[in-house]
């Protein structure tokens, strides 16, 4: 879900739309990767299937097949452009969380903070889209993306900064029902 989220809002930043039919989307691949062979290897399917998809002749994609080669495209496609919004989000731009999901700290029943189902869209500074950046290139889970998450969230929303708040320690962040990223 978090690396899912923050892919998305990099692809926002392209330029031009990634290829969307499966010929275009084999060809693209094929280039990308040098040859049949690699892409039959990396999509599991045979390599006579993929020369079929670049010369035309497979026009409807099996459902289990038609999303592998779109995700693989959607990672390859303007590296460049996803390199540049990622330094301009990590080093100036920051992020912007927006999640519906029980947020809070576990406090006395009846205070703000309380544990509660909450709607929020919190602006992050830069270095907590650098260390989302850093974490998913590093193969983080989705838990350990959800944990700088809810880092963020506590100094940024419920702590302001360190101007309220400041012995709250660990904000809950759990049953995530929408969560959207921006640059």
């Amino acid at each position: 879900m978090f690396g899912d989220g923050l892919d998305a809002a990099v692809q926002k930043a392209f330029t031009r739309p990634a290829p969307k039919s499966g010929a275009t989307q084999m060809r693209y691949l094929v280039k990308q990767l040098r040859g049949t062979e690699a892409v039959a290897r990396m999509l599991r399917i045979s390599q006579r299937t993929v020369e079929r998809y670049v010369k035309d002749q497979v026009k409807k994609p099996r459902p289990g097949l038609a999303a592998s080669p779109e995700r693989e495209v959607k990672a390859r496609w303007q590296p460049q452009i996803r390199a540049q919004a990622r330094k301009k989000a990590a080093t100036t731009g920051g992020i912007v969380i927006d999640t519906q999901a029980r947020i809070g700290y576990t406090v006395p029943i009846g205070t703000t903070d309380e544990d509660r189902p909450r709607h929020l869209t919190v602006a992050l500074p830069p270095q907590y889209a650098a260390r989302l950046f850093d974490a998913q290139e590093a193969g983080a889970t989705g838990q350990g993306l959800q944990e700088i998450a809810a880092e963020a969230l506590n100094e940024v929303y419920f702590q302001d900064n360190g101007r309220r708040a400041g012995q709250l320690e660990e904000v809950r962040f759990t049953d995530i029902t929408h969560l959207e990223f921006g640059l």
